[in-house]
């Protein structure tokens, strides 16, 4: 067994499928992917990378089967899943994968295509694993699937802790020993065991707090706009999107440099936008809430004309409205199985304070922020008053 040491989990033991997909250029394209993107813009010693994260999600998925008493094939191949669940992921990771989406018309956790024919899959293959097997636990798919992509998946217990310890914000700590050693199925669901209420709302309530406090951070959404708007024109000025794809953080800003340089620069040096328009979600209409992409993009290029600049300078950003994808978490109350949504009044408080973070914004160069709030304002509908930021 190869030993590694980690910041969060201290060593972690690799096994020899796992040592040799480590190895492999796709895996070691990780490093140079940064955990938390343009979080770290807010955050500075958040410089962890998704190679790291990868270690950490294996390991905790080492530890579940063996509490699961899932052992041979199977556990071998939730490894190797746990292992590689990231290597989908484009540059700057989540920031880049609405773009990514709409042009391949897949996810980052869809990896089949890299697994067939290459050398990752040659390696699982030479271990007698299936490449095809472990691309459906990556995705999710059946029972030992819910341990790697679900409400109680070991992803979300080691980026919580990870991100926590490497941003100094201590609001992700989390107890992912015991989360691990409670975890069973019933009815091939996974479940947390009698007695850990708590513990299952110490996940949700740490999920929530990163969001306002991490996640969402309105200079982090600013960056991320920014870069997503400026990887649209690397792309329409002639970079494939198969290229764009497998490009590292640091190959995405050379090549926003040399084809799109004056956003390229802006991300680069922190010369952000300003936000224009910050307004509650009770007070934005509900079709601006429910903006697309193309129909942002249209109220882009009005609120332009009305000032009078070109249309790449001003930038909509209307979040998905907020949803705890961890209240759905399934928990033995009293020997019977429930959603966490149903047996904790912990998640109608959460779900309001959800609801009272989320913000439509509006951004621009800060010496055309005024004239752009008020086009804004006309074009979108949002009373004036909230849309001065704090």
């Amino acid at each position: 067994m190869t030993a590694v040491k980690d910041s969060v989990h201290d060593y972690i033991s690799l096994d020899p499928v796992a040592a040799e997909l480590v190895d492999t250029p796709e895996f070691q394209r990780l490093r140079h992917i940064k955990q938390l993107s343009t979080v770290r813009l807010v955050y500075p010693s958040a410089s962890h990378t998704r190679f790291e994260h990868s270690l950490g999600v294996y390991h905790l998925a080492s530890q579940a089967v063996s509490h699961l008493d899932i052992d041979g094939d199977r556990a071998a191949h939730v490894r190797a899943a746990a292992l590689l669940h990231d290597i989908g992921h484009g540059p700057y990771g989540h920031q880049t994968e609405d773009l990514i989406r709409r042009r391949t018309g897949r996810d980052h956790d869809e990896i089949a295509h890299l697994l067939d024919g290459t050398r990752l899959g040659e390696i699982l293959e030479s271990h007698g694993l299936s490449p095809s097997r472990v691309a459906a636990i990556v995705a999710g798919e059946g029972p030992v699937g819910q341990l790697v992509s679900g409400e109680l998946d070991v992803d979300r217990m080691d980026y919580l802790v990870r991100d926590a310890h490497h941003t100094g914000v201590p609001y992700g700590t989390i107890d992912h020993g015991r989360l691990v050693r409670e975890l069973r199925y019933r009815d091939d669901k996974l479940v947390l065991s009698e007695g850990n209420l708590q513990t299952a709302e110490s996940l949700l309530l740490a999920r929530a707090l990163m969001n306002g406090t991490v996640y969402r951070h309105h200079v982090s959404r600013i960056a991320g706009a920014m870069l997503e708007r400026a990887s649209e024109r690397l792309l329409e000025d002639g970079v494939s999107i198969d290229e764009f794809v497998r490009m590292a953080d640091h190959d995405l800003l050379v090549a926003l440099g040399e084809h799109v340089p004056e956003l390229g620069r802006r991300i680069e040096s922190r010369e952000l936008y300003k936000r224009a328009v910050w307004a509650p979600l009770d007070a934005v209409p509900t079709d601006v809430v429910e903006l697309g992409y193309e129909s942002s993009r249209a109220v882009e290029r009005e609120i332009a004309d009305i000032v009078g600049v070109p249309p790449e300078v001003v930038i909509v950003d209307s979040p998905a409205r907020p949803r705890i994808k961890e209240s759905r978490s399934r928990i033995v109350v009293d020997g019977v199985v429930r959603r966490l949504e149903d047996a904790s009044e912990l998640v109608g408080a959460l779900r309001a304070t959800e609801r009272t973070q989320w913000r439509l914004g509006v951004y621009a160069p800060e010496a055309i922020r005024d004239d752009v709030a008020a086009a804004a304002v006309d074009v979108l509908d949002v009373p004036i008053r909230v849309t001065t930021p704090p």
